[in-house]
């Protein structure tokens, strides 16, 4: 209990400090999983690697229906149920997190077969949703704290709401985008596997 309490005062004292920490580790582990140079993962075949983007959609689903929920009880007043909302949101996109980084570190990654305007708009969106993937680390992590180590009454008095809003716009339009692009390569118009990836996967076992 005393080491959650000093856990709970450290979040408090620095949230800034604490949100840039945790951006920066968040955004290593995805960069070092994308280029091959954390060779931490096990290898999946295929299959699992299907298996996990299929697993990835339904969690992101989840994590979009949490938000959705999470912002309609707050401004219905109904903190608890924002609350608790919000958190099964944050950790479902925990869950998420664990699994791409898995399926791209230990698998590959997927070009869609795609051609002329569908894939133009299919790259547009994907693009979309990995900048607001990007850019919505730092202001989720930092609503996160806040609201995780301060009383309804003393987050009034915090930027909480504010960067709450954005959180939740940039994080709902990115998993929605995600959700769709999913349905687009593995549902509609098939995929590859995309090219950079398999060399990759080629040439890091040769490095082990």
């Amino acid at each position: 209990m005393a080491v959650a309490d000093r856990l709970q005062t450290g979040l408090r004292a620095r949230p800034r400090a604490i949100t840039a920490v945790l951006s920066v580790v968040g955004y290593v582990l995805v960069g070092g999983a994308l280029s091959g140079t954390l060779p931490i993962f096990p290898e999946l075949s295929r299959s699992t690697v299907n298996l996990f983007s299929h697993l990835i959609a339904v969690v992101n689903t989840l994590a979009l229906s949490s938000i959705l929920a999470g912002v309609y009880f707050i401004r219905t007043d109904r903190v608890r149920k924002h609350r608790a909302a919000m958190l099964t949101a944050f950790t479902l996109i925990l869950v998420f997190l664990v699994l791409y980084l898995w399926k791209t570190g230990g698998g590959f990654e997927k070009a869609i077969l795609a051609t002329g305007a569908v894939k133009v708009v299919y790259l547009a969106m994907l693009a979309v949703h990995i900048f607001l993937s990007v850019v919505s680390v730092p202001v989720v992590l930092y609503a996160a704290i806040l609201g995780l180590t301060h009383t309804p009454a003393e987050l009034r008095e915090t930027s909480h709401a504010r960067v709450g809003r954005i959180a939740a716009v940039a994080w709902s339009v990115s998993l929605a985008l995600g959700i769709i692009t999913y349905v687009l390569l593995n549902h509609v118009y098939g995929w590859e596997v995309r090219e950079a990836a398999a060399l990759l996967m080629i040439a890091i076992p040769r490095l082990r």
